[in-house]
Parts: C-alpha cells; sequence; structure tokens
C-alpha cells in the first residue's frame, strides 16, 4: 500500500466517511480515492502553501479557468475531495470543496484574498503574485490578461497530518 492509499484510509476513519452509506451498500466515497495533488507550481511553492492549509490560514485558491479548458480538466465542484500533497508527494491534507465561483482576474475581492493566506493576505499582494503566477505557469496560450477567468474554490479541511519525523 503507498503512502496516499494509506492516508486516504486514515482519513476516510478520521473525517468519517467510511461509514457513509449508499443506497446500494459500501459508500462510493470508500471505494473511490480522490485525487492527489499539490498546490502551486514549484515544490517551495507546495509546502509553503500545504503549510499555511495546516496552520488553517489558506482556505481558498484560485486557477486559471483556461487552465481547466488547455488541459480538458473538469472544474471542482461543491463536494468534491483532494488530498493535497507536499513537495515530496507524501499526503498532508484532505479538504473538501465547499465554494466554486468564476470571475474575471480584476473582480477577484478582498475577502477571497484573505482566505488564501499568503503574504499579507491583501488584495494588492494577491493580484501581484498571482500575476506572476498566471503569466509563468500557464497551460495555455492566451497569456494572462486583467480579464481573465479565475476559478475561485473555497475548501475545508477534513482531516490533516503533520509532516513525517
Amino acid at each position: 500500500m503507498d503512502d496516499i492509499e494509506a492516508f486516504w484510509e486514515r482519513a476516510q476513519q478520521h473525517a468519517d466517511l467510511a461509514t457513509v452509506r449508499s443506497y446500494m451498500g459500501e459508500s462510493i466515497i470508500a471505494a473511490l480515492r480522490p485525487p492527489a495533488w499539490a498546490f502551486g507550481a514549484t515544490p517551495e511553492q507546495a509546502d509553503e502553501l500545504v503549510g499555511l492549509v495546516l496552520e488553517g490560514t489558506k482556505t481558498a485558491t484560485s486557477s486559471a479557468l483556461w487552465d481547466y479548458e488547455a488541459e480538458s480538466e473538469d472544474l471542482p465542484d461543491v463536494g468534491t475531495l483532494g488530498i493535497v500533497v507536499d513537495s515530496a508527494g507524501t499526503p498532508r491534507a484532505l479538504v473538501v470543496t465547499t465554494e466554486v465561483r468564476t470571475v474575471p482576474f480584476d473582480e477577484v475581492d478582498e475577502e477571497h484574498a484573505r482566505a488564501e493566506g499568503e503574504g499579507d493576505r491583501s488584495l494588492a499582494h494577491w493580484r501581484r503574485v498571482h500575476e506572476d503566477f498566471f503569466t509563468e505557469h500557464a497551460s495555455h496560450d492566451k497569456g494572462f490578461a486583467r480579464d481573465m477567468p479565475v476559478v475561485l474554490e473555497r475548501f475545508r479541511v477534513l482531516h490533516a497530518e503533520p509532516a513525517p519525523a
């Protein structure tokens, strides 16, 4: 059993997901492990951002809608589960999406910037850092635009584990 599978088994028990029964018997939640992914695009970002999640400072994230489209990836839905890993691929948190909305980059508000938990948690910081991120790490060829659609996601931690010693 790999680290992510073992984490998933522990997280189901801790978050009481495995006991949810479906009409047909065992819960689909227990049968299907959610995807594992890291925040950011670099190992340093992955570690910094998962640290903010574990502290409870980061409760939101944002992505370029154009990246979802370029990768033919579905947008998250409320209730989507995910396993957040650090730069070493070690699972650290099970999160559930609680809200999803798409807005133009220049309409992201102060509340969302604060919920992302980065830097001084200001909208000015969020815009500066995310303009750089969306410019440098785009999966699409449209470049950066102030009116580009951004997917804003809020999440809640269902289970977290400290870094292994």
